[in-house]
């Protein structure tokens, strides 16, 4: 009996440790799955710089999902003068021309941004179609992962885009109407203009003003009084006598100063 007694409380001592490991365990796996239900998967965007002819948001869906989830596509499309234009290049006289819209620009958005870090890092500059009939198999990925980047981001910028590209167009139209405007109404007074032009009624407006004299019909108007002809004569005389003065000074030097003129004849009378 005393024997049986022994083994029992040792079956339930072994229990008891085993029931307090497993406790333990459980206890120190319930923090590592909070942290991981707490730790929150932020999205990435992934920036596709090149887009090739016919490339839709499907193809890249399709070509992307293979690496890791996939969320929002966004391609830019071209503006609608370059359609415009390549649409009447392909026409070529036809009445129906059949051309799809290309895109130039696009952005991409995975569930993870470690996914999407990984795909911009491995795949850039590598052939876009894997198989040897993909029309893109000679297209290469340009990728670039943006940093700290979210969808928000991308709106707010397209929306500013567009904001800008309207004021332009109605800068545009307002410069176009007042350019029409002025030509109009100059087309109006030249029409007055040439309608009175025949008109004998029209007194005649001619343009009198006084232009003033110039240098030398004021010398004619001087030489012209009585004894302006002396007057002259004896300015040009005096302007003759101050230049060769002045060539003479600047042959021979300035003339000494009054004071040391005086200081040799004070010697000679002592």
């Amino acid at each position: 009996m005393e024997a049986e007694e022994t083994e029992a409380t040792a079956e339930r001592g072994q229990l008891e440790e085993l029931n307090q490991t497993t406790e333990a365990e459980k206890e120190q796996e319930e923090p590592e799955e909070t942290a991981c239900s707490k730790k929150r998967v932020v999205p990435g965007i992934v920036y596709l710089g090149h887009v090739p002819p016919r490339f839709r948001p499907l193809h890249v869906r399709n070509l992307l999902s293979a690496y890791g989830e996939v969320g929002r596509v966004f391609f830019q499309a071209e503006d609608r003068f370059v359609r415009r234009k390549k649409k009447a290049a392909a026409s070529g006289g036809k009445k129906r021309p059949k051309y799809s819209k290309d895109y130039t620009e696009g952005w991409v958005e995975f569930r993870d941004k470690r996914v999407a870090k990984r795909v911009a890092a491995s795949l850039h500059n590598t052939p876009m179609g894997a198989r040897r009939r993909s029309p893109f198999r000679y297209d290469l990925w340009n990728l670039k992962y943006l940093h700290r980047f979210t969808w928000s981001h991308l709106s707010e910028h397209l929306a500013f885009e567009r904001q800008v590209r309207r004021q332009r167009l109605r800068a545009e139209v307002a410069q176009a109407k007042r350019e029409t405007d002025f030509y109009l109404r100059s087309v109006e007074r030249g029409q007055r203009f040439l309608a009175a032009d025949g008109d004998p009624t029209r007194p005649d407006r001619s343009w009198a003003f006084a232009q003033r004299p110039t240098e030398q019909e004021l010398r004619a108007r001087k030489a012209a009084r009585p004894g302006g002809r002396e007057r002259a004569r004896l300015a040009a005389a005096q302007d003759q006598a101050r230049s060769n003065r002045g060539l003479l000074a600047r042959i021979f030097g300035a003339p000494p100063p009054s004071g040391s003129t005086e200081e040799p004849s004070l010697a000679r009378d002592v």
